[in-house]
């Protein structure tokens, strides 16, 4: 995985931001300009052509000049059941889209995004669990440019 900051430049960047899990994978967007996450989409993980195609398919609606992914961690800091398949996955991110990913602790990101969707009272439970994914997603994404921010202080 490439390790990269964000470095200013005179044109807006798009990044795209992953939530993986082996049934479903939610994904955000956000740019250099506002800093500012967005929840975008859900998609099935799998059968993966599936996956890959949808992807692919973002990937070429955004351009985005770097992928961003979530990867689980115990409370405690040890690797989660699902930290080397977000491992995996975010290799073959890189690979197939030859695009550097960063990698950002999104413990409890699935947590908080339910509690943000399901404290909405206009929300229903069914349209909350349809939502939680992608707004994991959204929060990932923000903690990285929130991360950079801190960086570059």
């Amino acid at each position: 995985m490439t390790k990269m900051s964000y470095q200013s430049a005179a044109q807006t960047e798009t990044f795209l931001a992953f939530d993986f899990g082996l049934k479903k994978i939610g994904i955000a967007v956000g740019d250099s300009e506002c800093r500012i996450a967005n929840a975008l989409t859900r998609i099935a993980s799998v059968p993966k052509q599936t996956r890959w195609t949808a992807i692919q398919n973002l990937i070429t609606e955004w351009q985005p000049t770097l992928l961003v992914v979530g990867i689980s961690r115990n409370i405690d800091g040890s690797d989660h059941e699902l930290t080397h398949a977000i491992r995996r996955f975010s290799r073959q991110l890189e690979g197939r889209f030859g695009l550097p990913v960063n990698l950002v602790d999104e413990t409890l990101s699935s947590r908080g995004a339910w509690e943000l969707i399901s404290g909405n009272p206009h929300v229903s439970h069914q349209k909350a669990l349809n939502k939680q994914d992608q707004v994991a997603a959204q929060l990932i994404l923000q903690t990285w440019f929130d991360q950079i921010s801190t960086e570059k202080r």
